[in-house]
């Protein structure tokens, strides 16, 4: 909404100010609003204050924005109102106001406003808006009225933003109800489509579904059948909304939109490769070869990738780094790794994806056997990163991976210490160290490391749980386990890793049919195997064993070299 921008506005220019004569067009953003030009003099307007009194009300208004104190920036914007002649200086003043609603407030810069701009349409959504919030319904139906009879999009979008910042939706509902007769959306398909989303975004669903379909029955456009499309998703009708966008799209096959929709659908009911294809459909860019690399690559089809790839090699566009990017990460996956290096080497220096290209480098050179050379490349990329402490944690991060993952723990030991050496505040460092220290059962440093992260975001769900689950399961603390399990549970109530550890301290404390509900809990949310090794071992516990070895060999089926559960089952069933 534009009263959000009021301090962009009331800050980009006051330097320019040279006159009292000029201080509309200073305090107008340039780059949004074309100045208007003065309004006739009123005889209730008072005279301009002097430039030193109205400028200093004016910068001490936007001082207090900087600070983010609200109410004295709308007090401050509101005496500045009262001293100024011009309209866009009572008109900030009033949307300010009503954005903290203080009432009072903005019905005294609304009246300036009005006394001089008396036909800005915004003085109707304001007037409206207060008498929303005052319950005075058939006063503000009069002004929303009047800004729908206009039937443009200016006169439903200040309807929109009035509604939307009502406190009572159902009234709110009520009041847009009335407002949008077929006259007044007219004939044009963007009003009914934006008109029935406003309705959604109220609750009033069945109203949203009837100007919905009212769109299609009277234009039979594109963004009324995706819209329609989005309402059947809503209320569970997954084949009608299929139904619907293949309408759309026969509309405007064209639109890179409307094809994002329909994709996004195939995806979310578990068809990814026929989202790709339906992403392959019409006219291609960046956004729709990487979204169309994300569904094969998801889809596991290699076909449709390395027809991606020739797709794109043979694109006679020019190459920016997003599109090598996607280039490097294509052939990664369809197991042309010497390519991916050379297309990763052609991104410049300043091109975004330069940093992610280098990383990647090192990775392929590692997948391709060549470790060492992808440790040196680490190295120098160190000394490159410059100033830029999160690029450099990252690498010192990737370098300690690769190493752990050949079995050299007690070099990548030595890289944490090095990055820890330069970078000593950094959490993803001392929480990666932290989890190293817990697989070897070094329980001190693995509690040092998570406590200082904690200490440096205390909401920090994933070290509290870390930690947590760490006390849990390599000691009898049983009780301080089960307090910080429970702190990051709050903050993330849904994260099935962090159920998991509330499932394994239940099972640690002796509650077998408490852990078993918080574990089924995780396993629906995430099919994983470690999950899948602390239910089955509690299931065996209580004696529930058949069920225990079907989970057991879920588990191994999503991930059959499990440490975890392989662990659990040899020490079980042995």
């Amino acid at each position: 909404m534009r009263f959000h921008a009021v301090s962009l506005r009331f800050s980009v220019r006051l330097g320019q100010v040279v006159a009292v004569a000029l201080l509309a067009l200073a305090l107008t953003d340039c780059a949004n609003v074309q100045p208007k030009a003065p309004a006739p003099a009123k005889a209730v307007v008072q005279p301009v204050a002097p430039e030193s009194d109205l400028m200093a009300k004016l910068l001490a208004a936007q001082f207090a924005l900087q600070d983010n104190d609200l109410d004295a920036g709308a007090n401050g914007f509101a005496e500045a109102a009262a001293l100024s002649n011009d309209p866009e200086v009572a008109d900030e003043a009033t949307r300010l106001a009503l954005t903290i609603k203080n009432w009072p407030l903005a019905k005294a810069s609304l009246a300036r406003w009005q006394a001089l701009a008396p036909d800005d349409p915004g003085i109707l959504q304001a007037r409206a808006w207060i008498a929303i919030a005052e319950a005075r319904t058939n006063e503000a139906f009069v002004d929303l009225d009047r800004l729908a009879s206009r039937g443009d999009e200016t006169g439903w979008r200040l309807v929109a933003q009035a509604l939307l910042g009502a406190d009572d939706k159902a009234e709110a509902s009520r009041l847009l109800a009335r407002v949008a007769t077929p006259a007044h959306l007219g004939n044009s398909e963007p009003n009914w489509v934006a008109v029935s989303q406003l309705m959604f975004k109220l609750g009033d669903k069945a109203s949203a579904q009837r100007i919905a379909d009212g769109a299609i029955d009277r234009f039979h456009g594109g963004d009324a059948y995706a819209w329609s499309a989005r309402l059947a998703i809503d209320r569970g009708d997954k084949a009608k909304a299929r139904a619907l966008y293949a309408e759309a799209l026969k509309r405007d096959p064209k639109s890179v939109r409307l094809r994002g929709g329909y994709a996004a659908l195939l995806a979310d009911a578990g068809d990814n490769a026929g989202a790709a294809r339906a992403l392959a459909q019409g006219p291609q860019d960046d956004t729709t070869y990487a979204a169309r690399a994300a569904y094969a690559a998801r889809a596991e089809d290699k076909g449709a990738l390395a027809s991606l790839y020739r797709e794109l090699d043979h694109d006679t566009n020019a190459r920016t780094g997003s599109r090598l990017y996607l280039l490097g990460q294509i052939a990664e996956l369809i197991d042309r790794r010497e390519d991916a290096l050379n297309w990763y080497r052609e991104i410049d220096a300043d091109d975004e994806h330069w940093f992610d290209a280098q990383t990647r480098q090192a990775v392929v050179l590692d997948q391709l056997g060549r470790t060492e050379q992808a440790l040196e490349f680490l190295r120098e990329l160190q000394a490159q990163t410059g100033e830029d402490s999160t690029q450099l944690g990252n690498v010192f991060l990737l370098e300690a991976d690769l190493l752990t993952r050949k079995g050299r723990i007690e070099e990548a030991r030595g890289v944490y210490q090095r990055g820890l050496e330069t970078l000593p505040d950094d959490s993803r460092l001392l929480y990666a160290r932290a989890l190293m220290a817990a697989e070897q059962n070094d329980v001190p440093g693995a509690e040092k490391d998570l406590r200082r992260v904690i200490e440096l975001k205390p909401d920090d769900a994933e070290a509290l749980n870390a930690l947590g689950y760490t006390l849990a399961d390599r000691t009898d603390r049983r009780a301080e386990a089960l307090e910080l399990i429970e702190r990051a549970y709050k903050l993330k109530p849904d994260e099935p890793a962090i159920i998991d550890s509330l499932g394994w301290i239940r099972y640690r404390m002796g509650d077998l049919d408490g852990s078993v509900k918080e574990l089924r809990r995780a396993y629906e949310k995430q099919n994983d195997a470690e999950i899948a090794a602390h239910l089955g071992e509690v299931l065996w516990v209580r004696g529930d064993r058949d069920e225990a070895r079907r989970i057991w060999e879920q588990g191994r089926k999503k991930d059959a070299k499990n440490k975890a559960l392989l662990e659990t089952i040899k020490r079980l069933t042995t």
